[in-house]
């Protein structure tokens, strides 16, 4: 039974499109992935309770709740990776699901070699500094990031984050005082080629400065150097 092999991924699809789910379920399965569908928004938390997903595919529009409202109710509970599904390529309905925790986004139709990716991505804890270092922390005055753990406090306080939130932290904390520039961001974070367009990075550069109390106007945090790309100041811990 798939349940019992914990190698293998657990995938809760959100579709109310019954034919499409199915094709998608199909194809995923058949990739090695144990995957579970659910048709309507209003009941997805308690099959997330129930089934304990490893990655969310979660289309926008739903009956009883719509895929934006779900992901904001899940996000105080459900840290891993959710990929949003999305009729729609306006700017407003990609940085709306990032902005309230969805980690990315594939437009209709869904291309079934492009959904994969993304979800090989998602799941993907790779090529990030010290990947292999698991007891590895880092305590810059009252932030404390615990690599193994995926913990994170400030002065105390512990801090919800993402798991691409923290990821893109880690690479910026373990990296301080170093500019990381878009191009290595994407592809060690988000798992793709930055494309020019695609603005998942500074909306997650938002969301961390927002949780860590950084300012958003003029951030002495995480700060963004116009022309190369972020910057972790250290020294700003204190």
């Amino acid at each position: 039974m798939p349940d019992s092999n914990p190698n293998v991924k657990k995938i809760l699809l959100v579709e109310d499109d019954r034919q499409l789910s199915d094709l998608v379920t199909d194809f995923l399965t058949n990739e090695g992935f144990h995957v579970k569908q659910e048709y309507r928004g209003d009941t997805v938390a308690k099959r997330v309770k129930l089934f304990s997903p490893d990655i969310i595919i979660l289309d926008v529009m739903l009956p009883g709740k719509d895929g934006f409202g779900v992901c904001r109710d899940l996000r105080p509970e459900f840290t891993g990776p959710i990929l949003m599904l999305t009729a729609k390529s306006t700017d407003f309905d990609q940085v709306l699901g990032l902005e309230i925790g969805a980690d990315d986004y594939v437009i209709k139709p869904v291309e079934p070699r492009v959904l994969l990716a993304r979800v090989n991505a998602l799941l993907r804890r790779g090529d990030l500094p010290n990947q292999n270092e698991e007891k590895a922390e880092i305590n810059c005055g009252g932030l404390f990031i615990s690599k193994a753990s995926r913990k994170v406090t400030l002065q105390g306080e512990n801090i919800d984050l993402t798991s691409q939130e923290f990821d893109l932290l880690w690479l910026l904390a373990s990296k301080s005082g170093e500019v990381q520039n878009r191009d290595y961001i994407y592809k060690a974070v988000i798992g793709r080629e930055y494309d020019g367009l695609d603005r998942s990075v500074d909306v997650r550069i938002s969301r961390l400065r927002k949780k860590l109390h950084d300012s958003t106007e003029t951030p002495f945090r995480i700060k963004t150097i116009w022309g190369q790309g972020y910057l972790f100041v250290p020294d700003a811990w204190g």
